[in-house]
């Protein structure tokens, strides 16, 4: 059986004539993951989502779930799917069981108490299964939403901001959940405008911008505690020496320009052992270098880089 969970190939939503809200999204889940979808407000996380799952209809492209497309076999892939698009709903008045209860008797397969029971562990939720939904706090109503959303075993985990109104430790508790499932091979695709959270959670993510995937990276590569030697590198030089100092940088392989902070720094992305090669060529050039800082690259450094305006134009002019 192959390892891709789920593909996203092309998938596009049109509205209101020629308006696309969604445009050409492609990517790929792997078995065990957890895929994080970022991106501003108004990117089309959600929609993106919501076509997958078959809440709305696709303009176009397709949607594989284990190998089966899901236009042509709805069914059997919607059953190796469980999300949570919106906040989950429950029946208050009756417990945090009889509310597994009754989505299990809608379930396609057979659901055994044994099951139940796994997964009210698994969500750490037996001291108060049996208590009314109504007692139950944010994070708790949160961790019975992905309960319900397992309890027929499937292959992937769909979460549409989960981390929504819950506190510190409700976060932490829910990522060592989505953590404990990845364990035991199902996939969770995540989305969420909390960046440090998404680093700790996610084992890769997909950042969207205005309709468009924009990039792909994997989290290990963006960690500080990773093995990517991949800097960013704040140079502060003489006002007078701005040009100067852009034609060097170009003259260095490997080294980027992220952005222009003002009128006397450039903030870079580049290897480590770069650095002192520039500033040796800045040196040369006659540059006066007032300040050279670096820090390891994290999501927030790559989200802001890729979705500042800038950087989004030239994407959409290539």
């Amino acid at each position: 059986m192959s390892d891709t969970v789920m593909e996203v190939k092309g998938l596009t939503k049109q509205v209101s004539g020629k308006k696309r809200i969604v445009h050409d999204a492609s990517f790929v889940m792997n078995k065990g993951e957890i895929l994080g979808l970022l991106g501003p407000n108004g990117a089309g996380k959600t929609t993106t989502i919501r076509m997958i799952v078959g809440l709305i209809n696709k303009t176009e492209g397709k949607v594989f779930i284990n190998g089966a497309d899901l236009d042509k076999e709805g069914l059997a892939c919607k059953s190796d799917i469980g999300a949570i698009v919106e906040n989950p709903s429950f029946y208050d008045y009756m417990s945090g069981y009889k509310n597994l209860q009754l989505y299990a008797r809608m379930s396609k397969n057979p659901i055994t108490k044994e099951r139940m029971d796994e997964v009210v562990e698994l969500v750490k939720l037996s001291h108060a299964i049996q208590d009314k939904v109504k007692k139950y706090s944010l994070g708790m109503k949160q961790r019975l939403g992905v309960a319900q959303a397992i309890l027929h075993k499937p292959a992937l985990l769909i979460l549409d901001e989960p981390t929504n109104g819950l506190d510190p430790k409700g976060i932490r508790e829910l990522r060592d959940y989505l953590r404990q499932l990845a364990n035991q091979g199902i996939s969770t695709l995540v989305s969420s405008h909390l960046l440090s959270e998404m680093q700790l959670m996610c084992d890769r993510v997909v950042i969207m911008e205005k309709g468009k995937i924009i990039d792909v990276s994997n989290i290990s590569s963006l960690s500080e505690n990773g093995n990517s030697d991949k800097l960013i590198v704040s140079i502060e030089v003489k006002k007078e020496h701005l040009q100067q100092t852009e034609q060097v940088i170009k003259m260095v392989d490997g080294v980027s320009i992220v952005k222009q902070e003002n009128d006397h720094m450039f903030i870079l992305e580049m290897n480590q052992n770069l650095v002192p090669t520039l500033n040796r060529k800045l040196v040369e050039a006659e540059v006066d270098v007032y300040g050279i800082e670096s820090k390891k690259t994290s999501l927030e450094d790559k989200f802001l880089a890729l979705t500042s305006e800038d950087n989004v134009q030239m994407k959409e002019g290539q």
